[in-house]
């Protein structure tokens, strides 16, 4: 028998302690499905409390541990390498909604709540909760946090720290910070929020989080525009936040190749232009006022650049049938993806005014180095994020391009850095990233991190490998 589980047993219960492999097989496998840990155990603590109780026991008995909630990451963040010295700590039984404030303006949640929940349950009290994310039937909210996750919102909403007031959070020693304060204001010393939101469970463990709610749109509208290239996306961004303000809630960004992969791939899903165009981009207004309002303010947004020649084509949705249409040309193609084979994603952040300038370069280079690549760029062009993916060329093998993702990724992370970006903007670094960060950070900044993690985690305990 092994005393550290038995002590885990006899704190969370025998059947929420998962050692047999079959049992622990979901647990350790990342979302790609492309690497495979191993784990002395699955421990599943129900309670803030008992999580506080496992951390405790791993600082007694030296185990590592892996905090884990959704497991829908794409960074090799929430599973454990494959030495099998660390437990998974998944967070799925804290689950539940705590409460909800309307006239403050929030919803206290636990790391477990699955976001869709969330969303639902500020519905149910006619408030919006904004964090929008293709996995958001399955990513949990402490994952969302700890990865400081962004979406198809962030242009009017933010990224996940903005949509947080406070948290709940169990330190690496095992003890328990109450910081969920409801505050919009609070000048009481060093903002310890922000060191656990986008941490990656490093630093300590959420548990709970206080998240910032809105008064429900009257009306959303969506509309797909044709453009010529990325700077003409560009230019209908700055059109339509001149016109339209916050209301603009949604702007991304697809190549045709995008929609080529989709179309091929999910046949009943069609792109509505007889033609096909070098970009598209799709706008969500969010209108407080009227859905006739909203409609003016699309209408006329789209109608000038039409006129101008700014869009080539350009449909606005009718209805809700046809917005959910119009995006789910956008939801699926990480599907597509993944159905037409292997390829190598980067999640990458540079300056809006940059980004037509990086795609046209990193294109260029790309070409030279690996000829006949495809590139499969999309993403939340408002807010300067894009998924800039790499597939094979035609006739290569999977297997033997994955063989030369290195090389792949230092034409595109050098181009990211050249053009005063970031290599992850919203899924974090996880293992997957954590050396690659060091060509791109100064050492001051590393060693800042480093002087934090000595501090909070001496024993490196938390999340180890990851990060840091």
């Amino acid at each position: 028998m092994n005393p550290f589980l038995d002590a885990c047993r006899a704190a969370v219960g025998a059947a929420y302690v998962l050692a047999a492999p079959a049992d622990m097989a979901a647990y350790l496998t990342d979302h790609r499905r492309r690497h495979t840990g191993a784990a002395l155990a699955v421990v599943k603590p129900g309670s803030t409390d008992e999580v506080a109780t496992i951390v405790r026991l791993c600082r007694q008995y030296r185990v590592p541990l892996v905090p884990q909630g959704g497991n829908t990451g794409l960074v090799l963040g929430s599973v454990p390498d494959r030495s099998g010295s660390a437990i998974v700590l998944s967070l799925t039984r804290l689950n539940r909604i705590r409460a909800i404030d309307p006239v403050n303006d929030t919803l206290v949640a636990e790391a477990g709540c699955i976001l869709k929940n969330v969303q639902d349950a500020a519905a149910g009290a006619d408030r919006l909760f904004p964090l929008s994310l293709a996995s958001e039937g399955s990513c949990t909210i402490g994952g969302n946090l700890s990865s400081n996750a962004g979406g198809t919102a962030v242009l009017r909403y933010g990224n996940a720290r903005e949509l947080c007031l406070g948290l709940e959070v169990v330190t690496a020693e095992g003890e328990i910070w109450d910081g969920l304060r409801g505050l919009r204001k609070d000048n009481t010393g060093y903002d310890l929020r922000d060191l656990f939101i986008g941490a990656e469970g490093t630093l300590g463990i959420i548990t709970a989080a206080v998240l910032k709610l809105f008064p429900r749109p009257r009306a959303q509208l969506t509309a797909l525009a044709a453009l010529s290239s990325p700077a003409a996306a560009l230019a209908l961004l700055a059109a339509a936040r001149a016109r339209c303000g916050d209301a603009l809630t949604g702007f991304e960004l697809m190549s045709d190749i995008c929609l080529q992969l989709v179309q091929k791939h999910f046949p009943s899903l069609h792109a509505p232009f007889a033609q096909t165009w070098p970009q598209y981009a799709l706008l969500e207004l969010s209108d407080r006022e009227s859905e006739q309002h909203a409609t003016q303010l699309l209408e006329g947004v789209i109608g000038a650049a039409m006129e101008s020649g700014l869009v080539q084509d350009a449909v606005v949705a009718s209805s809700l049938a046809q917005s959910a249409a119009l995006w789910r040309l956008r939801e699926h193609i990480s599907a597509a993806q993944a159905a037409e084979g292997k390829n190598i994603k980067h999640d990458i952040a540079v300056p809006i005014s940059r980004i037509g300038d990086f795609i046209e370069d990193t294109g260029r280079l790309l070409a030279q180095a690996f000829p006949g690549c495809r590139l499969v760029t999309f993403g939340h062009l408002g807010d300067g994020n894009l998924h800039y993916n790499v597939s094979a060329p035609a006739g290569m093998t999977d297997d033997a391009f994955l063989a030369r993702q290195a090389e792949v990724n230092r034409v595109v992370h050098d181009s990211v850095h050249r053009h005063g970006g970031s290599i992850s903007a919203e899924h974090g670094l996880g293992a997957l990233k954590r050396e690659e960060v060091l060509r791109y950070k100064s050492p001051v900044e590393i060693r800042l991190q480093h002087v934090i993690k000595e501090a909070l985690d001496p024993l490196k305990l938390m999340n180890p490998g990851k990060l840091i």
